[in-house]
């Protein structure tokens, strides 16, 4: 892996995150209670060896930025291992980054200064745990100019991702990006190859490649151009995310949505998790700051309703609950459930506080909002419109930095609190 130098795309706006990037990078959205989108990529590279990585920022990269210094500078320089930020700085031009390749071509020097033979490529807004020195293995093999890793996912998801089509030798023959129709694997018709935003170049092909899309009118992106333009003239090879031992794809998703986003922080609170944190071989870290312990009390009066429950749920340090109830819930750090308060199928981010007698299901609350008391989110779709963003499939996101009218519409204190 010496010869290896890694990019991570961390600038990107985020569009459909929306109001979770009003304020931050998509990568810097917070993930899983403790963690950020980018730690899981980052973990990937510590887990696979790699020690030189740059990360490129653009969009709103303040927080992103101080979560990777107070986190992410653990290599020694004088050993040549660094995790380094490069933020869009015009260096060939007076356009800031057009696209994935252009940011990758406005920092050619970077390449030429370190000299690699390969380069890695990689997005920083992927939850996923992939051992990148296999892929290399795999592209050495096939003696391929680019190996991009790939996932097979249903077809229907084929408008929203890159595809492929592949053949047995996992050669890659045709290459499109975020087809109305795609084409479908032929051995298995519902579901498709989809690009995970991975790609391993040799590193003479990369500097070719972003030297003459750099001279055409193109968006300078490598799901639209480098990588099409690649496959009739170059060797480019797929590598199937998939488990050797069961033939089937490994979990990977891509939280570009406020439903996948929402969804793959519900898929860690099951039971038996589909992605599993707690993976002593496959470490994720991260900056935390310190908190006391997570605490549940009981209120001390005689009363079964303010008993602090947590069911199927992930409470991060500092979490109290305080007599209320959370059920399939991700709490980050500091969150406060008061007495007789219901949280439900939500992710409820740093610092929120929880009112008496309050009611939250399937909702996003975001940083340092105080829910008052005797609130409803999540339980009458016309009166959530009103106050906060709400998507198709009735996720409620409350956007950092809300201000909540106090007691809106006033609770009966005499409701049954279900336990």
């Amino acid at each position: 892996m010496k010869k290896l130098l890694t990019f991570v795309m961390a600038g990107g706006r985020g569009e459909r995150l929306w109001p979770l990037t009003k304020d931050r990078a998509k990568p810097a959205v917070p993930f899983g209670g403790i963690y950020r989108i980018i730690d899981f990529t980052l973990s990937n590279c510590i887990n696979s060896g790699i020690r030189r990585i740059y990360i490129l920022t653009q969009y709103k990269s303040i927080s992103l930025s101080r979560h990777l210094r107070m986190g992410w500078y653990i290599f020694d320089s004088e050993l040549g291992d660094y995790i380094e930020i490069i933020p869009a700085q015009q260096r060939v031009g007076e356009q800031w980054y057009q696209g994935t390749a252009d940011s990758i071509y406005q920092n050619l020097y970077t390449i030429e200064t370190e000299n690699p033979d390969y380069v890695l490529i990689l997005a920083g807004d992927h939850i996923y745990k992939m051992d990148y020195s296999r892929m290399l293995r795999f592209h050495l093999e096939k003696k391929a100019d680019v190996t991009i890793g790939v996932v097979k996912v249903e077809k229907e998801r084929g408008c929203e991702l890159g595809t492929l089509e592949v053949e047995e030798d996992s050669r890659v023959v045709a290459f499109q990006e975020k087809p109305q129709q795609p084409k479908t694997i032929p051995s298995e018709p519902g579901y498709i190859f989809a690009s995970m935003g991975i790609y391993l170049f040799n590193r003479e092909v990369l500097e070719r490649e972003l030297n003459e899309d750099a001279g055409r009118e193109s968006e300078h992106d490598f799901g639209k151009n480098i990588i099409p333009g690649m496959v009739s003239s170059s060797r480019v090879f797929s590598y199937n995310f998939v488990d050797p031992r069961t033939n089937k794809a490994k979990y990977w998703r891509d939280v570009g949505s406020i439903d996948a986003y929402w969804k793959a922080n519900m898929d860690l609170v099951s039971i038996t998790p589909i992605f599993n944190l707690y993976d002593k071989n496959w470490p994720i870290r991260t900056y935390q700051e310190q908190f006391p312990p997570t605490k549940m009390v009981f209120s001390g009066e005689d009363d079964s309703r303010r008993v602090g429950r947590a069911l199927n749920s992930l409470l991060s340090q500092g979490c109290i609950i305080s007599g209320g109830l959370v059920q399939s819930s991700v709490l980050s750090p500091n969150v406060r459930v008061n007495s007789f308060a219901q949280v439900y199928d939500s992710i409820i981010m740093e610092g929120v506080n929880v009112g008496r007698y309050a009611k939250i299901k399937k909702a996003i609350i975001d940083k340092d909002i105080t829910i008052p008391e005797g609130l409803e989110i999540g339980c009458n779709p016309d009166a959530d419109r009103e106050r906060f963003m709400v998507t198709d499939s009735g996720i409620v996101v409350v956007s950092k930095g809300t201000k909540i009218e106090v007691n809106p519409r006033p609770f009966d204190a005499g409701t049954t609190f279900m336990l």
